[in-house]
């Protein structure tokens, strides 16, 4: 294989891992714009999407779009049921409480799916096939193609959400003042609530996605969730335009440090570019008035 066809190759290949990671890092933002906390239990609704997608279409052998459909629902209420149960009856709660409290939901979480699921790796089908696509000498799995498309899907549905419809405006709203959205008559409560079904939902469709690529087992989301906020750290905590591009800027360098440098060290790669900028701007490559919130913590 020629260099150009190499540097292909980890192009797309790191395309298609920062496309997940763009997603987990959506969740991270939509939720911290809502609340001005961290949800460390976004990367098991990544896990849980892949699991009980194969549970839904291993075991009760449903289709694979019905499959999908029904996993990011299931996935989506059980992000609802956790800001239910955890986070709402809190009256005022600082938000280290807030912080340590997703803690323990990624821990309930990751115990529950050992206990359903056990510790074994669950594949799934490829959506559309296994042969791969050859451009210029590198190949494609027409998976990752779908990854791509599910990023560019959901980044284009929040994009109309947030902009033209009163729901999305009013989380916006939220977001740069709850206080202030509240006097005007907006249920904080409730947008807060639908923040963690939005990133829960998203964090599925990541996880169904990327299952039939690289398997999921019950500990998988830990370390998705971990890229995942970096990318929103990176990106600039609550700027979504920003975590998408941290996210793909990630795992483009995760992929040619493997490829370049051993795969060994690829984890290590990407966390020192993320410490070598938040050190030039700590604020991260599009944030603004997030790094004023930072300095609370």
């Amino acid at each position: 294989m020629s260099l150009l066809s190499q540097v292909i190759q980890f192009l797309f290949t790191g395309i298609t891992i920062g496309s997940i990671y763009a997603m987990v890092g959506l969740g991270f933002t939509i939720i911290y714009n809502a609340t001005g906390i961290i949800n460390f239990a976004q990367g098991e609704f990544v896990m849980l999407g892949g699991m009980v997608m194969v549970w839904l279409t291993a075991v009760l052998h449903l289709p694979l779009p019905v499959g999908f459909v029904l996993s990011v629902l299931i996935v989506t209420v059980i992000g609802a049921a956790f800001e239910r149960v955890a986070i709402y009856p809190l009256k005022k709660p600082k938000v280290l409480i807030l912080i340590i409290i997703t803690l323990a939901g990624s821990i309930v979480f990751k115990g529950a799916a050992m206990l359903l699921w056990g510790k074994q790796t669950y594949g799934l089908p490829h959506f559309s096939g296994e042969a791969p696509i050859v451009i210029l000498g590198a190949t494609i799995l027409p998976q990752a193609l779908w990854i791509i498309g599910i990023l560019i899907a959901v980044v284009a549905l929040l994009a109309f959400f947030f902009n033209f419809t009163m729901l999305g405006k009013a989380m916006r709203a939220c977001s740069i003042n709850p206080v202030a959205a509240s006097l005007v008559g907006i249920n904080v409560k409730r947008i807060v609530l639908l923040s963690f079904a939005m990133s829960a939902g998203i964090g599925a469709a990541a996880g169904i996605a990327f299952t039939p690529i690289v398997l999921m087992e019950f500990d998988r989301g830990a370390l998705l969730g971990l890229k995942g906020f970096c990318a929103a750290v990176l990106g600039g905590l609550g700027n979504g335009t920003g975590a998408v591009i941290a996210g793909l800027l990630i795992g483009v360098i995760e992929s040619f440090g493997a490829g370049f440098i051993s795969s060994e060290y690829k984890d290590a790669i990407a966390l020192g570019v993320l410490l070598i900028v938040l050190l030039v701007r700590p604020s991260g490559i599009m944030g603004g008035r997030e790094a004023s919130k930072l300095k609370e913590f």
